[in-house]
């Protein structure tokens, strides 16, 4: 049998973030993105052993479940539609410019209002040897639900947003999905 060699796909940068809520199917688009850390989620099972006089006869190996992600998301900017998705509230427009935002309330504290649930999709490109770029890796998170959004101000210093989203597939759902694409989305 032949050895064969992995496809090999290097990619870089975050060049684009996406979340799509599922029940109006809002899409927002963030481009001032800058990480995105995804640490699993693991339900863990102790092994069982069967030790008799110090001579061990059988185990039953342990068992770790994958049960869905954990994203942190970076952004260099605050995007009010982003917190509202994540943790619910209200934005606030001008009335005589209706594009123009004025405020952002999240919900009070004890209520039971939550963000929506969406999918969220972040893209990196992959470079080739002479410095150009031949495609972009998508990746997509299903049913993702935000966490109360923190926010940290410092003298002296830009402030950095950092969002925490929980993905957990639904039954026979794959936790993330890798497809690769020759443009990014078109953001208006």
């Amino acid at each position: 049998m032949a050895l064969k060699k992995g496809t090999e796909i290097p990619t870089i940068d975050c060049n684009l973030v996406t979340i799509t809520t599922l029940l109006d199917a809002q899409e927002i688009a963030i481009d001032t993105a800058t990480k995105i850390a995804i640490a699993p989620e693991i339900d863990s099972e102790d092994a069982v052993k069967l030790i008799i006089k110090g001579v061990l006869k059988a185990q039953k190996p342990a068992t770790d479940t994958l049960t869905g992600n954990t994203i942190t998301l970076t952004d260099n900017v605050f995007t009010p539609e982003i917190a509202q998705i994540l943790q619910g509230g209200t934005i606030t427009y001008d009335a005589v410019e209706p594009e123009k935002i004025t405020g952002y309330t999240p919900p009070v504290t004890g209520s039971a209002v939550r963000g929506e649930v969406f999918t969220l999709a972040a893209y990196t490109a992959q470079y080739n040897t002479a410095g150009e770029i031949v495609q972009y890796e998508r990746i997509e998170y299903p049913n993702c639900k935000g966490v109360p959004v923190a926010i940290s101000i410092e003298d002296g210093t830009f402030r950095v947003s950092e969002y925490t989203i929980k993905s957990t597939p639904a039954t026979d759902e794959p936790p993330y999905d890798i497809t690769y694409i020759a443009a990014l989305p078109t953001v208006v």
